[in-house]
């Protein structure tokens, strides 16, 4: 456990990324299922005026009560990229589907310190559920703890991807396709909500062969503190290598082993 100036400072910060989330998160909600125009990025991503406006908000935010650390965000880059503390932003974790009306799409803040992740949160205005995590402080999800499921066979499993073509990780679809072979349920209940489910007992495996740091980040406490084992393809416990593997304890190791992917860090 943190000692208790560290879990002070902790609790402050696992509050402080909830707060963010519901402010960026509502002024996202404000354009969904409204008349939108959808942009694409360099990569060919889409964007809209609910992700900038969003994240501008939660810029301004930041630089208002921590103006000493730094920022990054998926659509505005970064602000003070040298400072020792700083803030991952996702404005809108889906918008493909927000577009779209779907509204299984959240808002991402995170707070780290090197690679070493203090505190995230996550937060799915349309459906009004809030889960957050800080490191030894558990994870809650409206308010309650949340805690993963038990099941520990894979044929009881429900197992979950964002895109199940793995049309930008074509090295992850055979491993994926043995898992959802053999598991009682798959489905594509994606982006970060698939997180969710996991940490909420919901699901039990949630898989993405690219993540962006501003994707992961917030979600490795959640997973974590809620019991759960969250890697990347390799087995590193890490949100900055570009992958993700999120189980229950139960089906960590057996998970992996069919997706091809390593056993995570103990």
């Amino acid at each position: 456990m943190p000692g208790t100036d560290k879990r002070s400072d902790l609790s402050l910060l696992l509050e402080a990324t909830q707060e963010l989330a519901r402010r960026a998160g509502g002024v996202a909600l404000r354009h969904f299922r409204s008349t939108l125009t959808v942009e694409a990025k360099t990569d060919g991503s889409p964007v809209t005026i609910a992700d900038r406006s969003a994240e501008e908000t939660a810029r301004e935010w930041i630089t208002r009560r921590f103006p000493a650390d730094g920022i990054l965000g998926e659509e505005f880059g970064a602000h003070l990229p040298a400072a020792k503390r700083r803030w991952l932003i996702d404005p809108v974790d889906g918008t493909k589907t927000f577009v779209r009306g779907v509204p299984l799409w959240g808002t991402l803040i995170a707070v780290c310190e090197d690679e070493n992740v203090l505190a995230g949160a996550a937060f799915f205005p349309a459906v009004d559920e809030i889960v957050g995590a800080a490191p030894g402080l558990g994870c809650w999800w409206n308010g309650s703890r949340a805690q993963v499921s038990n099941v520990g066979q894979v044929e009881a499993a429900m197992v979950l991807t964002t895109d199940a073509q793995f049309r930008r990780s074509p090295e992850c679809r055979e491993g994926w396709q043995r898992l959802a072979e053999r598991a009682a349920i798959s489905r594509t209940w994606g982006d970060c909500y698939g997180y969710l489910l996991v940490a909420t007992g919901r699901a039990e495996v949630m898989v993405d062969g690219v993540a962006a740091p501003w994707d992961a980040a917030a979600l490795l406490p959640v997973i974590t503190e809620a019991g759960g084992v969250f890697t990347d393809w390799n087995g590193r416990t890490t949100a900055f290598s570009g992958s993700i593997v999120a189980t229950n304890a139960a089906l960590a190791g057996r998970a992996r082993e069919l997706l091809g992917a390593t056993s995570g860090e103990r």
